[in-house]
């Protein structure tokens, strides 16, 4: 059977303060008292003052400091102070917690679940719900979501194929031909630009369309791959928007097509990047009508003539170039020959006669496995 415990009460104390004033021990005490003799111990160690001894009174008030009465951020308003400064910053209590712990070397200051408490504690005692943006996924209460319906379109996409089967060639990035496909969004319903890029070289492509619908993305990349050489239009990666369900279209030219998996755009993270940078001069605030063709090519032709990092401070219209001229034959179009579409010519014209002088007409160019 297990033992009950309970507090000493103020009468327990001031019968401590008489049998010990009386000279009597801590285990004559305990007995006294029906008590352990750890408990007398421990009571007069803790609450007894160093100039006035033992007093029922004061051993109250030092036993009850010390007990819990509210969290630390409530009886400390300095370290509160700094932990919803950290917070309104965009920390989440975990790196709160942590990097107090490490400005005073290592010992710990509060933990992140202490800050959780607090604020749904603060919640609850208020009725104010904005406290709960100092958390980062502001829940109003703790506890277990039930995750919405899948309304994903993924289901919807015929002839899917994951990413999980796309070849290591394409995944490392040494084979050339491998495309990334995404749709860069604007505020304005109706404005948003089609944009594919070169796995290998980074060499960008941009569209403009009237809108989200399958079949007339399917025509546009149909009619930008078409005129490139097989061995240059081997793949493409999507995320699962229903505006990629015509994909397989694209088995016209012998491309495969793959996708990613379900909330993971990460994993072409390239063309993410691309539009990333592509934001810098059009932001999601643009109007596309109000902007000609020929100003969204020239964006991209800037970005293809940008040097890059990760291609060595190539550009990407160089490495494309090369690769034109590395598949350069008989059934190749020539650069100059007019069959290749505008886009292409108007963004790898300029680097085709320093490519060329560069690496010879006939010379079969051997691309480093550029990395990202």
């Amino acid at each position: 059977m297990g033992r009950s415990y309970r507090q000493l009460s103020l009468e327990d104390r001031c019968s401590i303060a008489r049998l010990h004033e009386a000279g009597q021990s801590k285990r004559q005490i305990a007995a006294a008292l029906g008590r352990s003799p750890s408990t007398i111990a421990r009571e007069m160690k803790r609450n007894q003052g160093s100039t006035v001894g033992y007093r029922p009174a004061y051993a109250a008030d030092r036993a009850w400091a010390r007990r819990w009465r509210g969290s630390r951020l409530e009886r400390q308003p300095e370290l509160r102070d700094q932990v919803l400064e950290r917070l309104s910053q965009g920390h989440s209590p975990e790196q709160v917690a942590g990097r107090l712990a490490l400005e005073r070397q290592g010992r710990k200051t509060i933990s992140a679940e202490s800050i959780y408490r607090f604020v749904y504690a603060q919640i609850r005692r208020t009725d104010d719900t904005r406290w709960r943006f100092f958390l980062p996924r502001a829940k109003y209460k703790r506890g277990y979501r039930r995750p919405r319906r899948d309304h994903s379109p993924m289901r919807l996409i015929p002839h899917r194929v994951p990413l999980a089967h796309r070849p290591q060639s394409v995944q490392d990035r040494s084979g050339y031909g491998h495309w990334e496909a995404d749709l860069m969004l604007f505020s304005r319903p109706g404005n948003l630009l089609l944009v594919a890029q070169e796995r290998v070289s980074r060499l960008l492509l941009a569209t403009r369309l009237p809108g989200k619908a399958a079949r007339p993305i399917a025509r546009q990349l149909l009619s930008d791959f078409q005129t490139l050489p097989p061995p240059l239009r081997q793949s493409v990666t999507f995320d699962n928007g229903a505006e990629f369900t015509h994909h397989h279209q694209l088995a016209a030219l012998d491309m495969k097509t793959y996708f990613c998996d379900r909330h993971a755009p990460w994993q072409k993270g390239g063309i993410e990047n691309a539009i990333g940078r592509l934001r810098r001069a059009l932001p999601r605030t643009t109007d596309l009508r109000k902007l000609p063709q020929k100003d969204i090519h020239r964006l991209a032709a800037r970005y293809n003539h940008t040097p890059r990092k990760c291609l060595g401070f190539h550009t990407p219209a160089e490495l494309f170039t090369l690769q034109l001229l590395h598949f350069n034959c008989e059934s190749t179009p020539s650069l100059r020959s007019g069959r290749l579409p505008s886009f292409f010519n108007h963004t790898i014209h300029q680097s085709a006669s320093r490519c060329v002088k560069r690496s010879g007409a006939g010379q079969v160019y051997r691309g480093t496995n550029w990395k990202s």
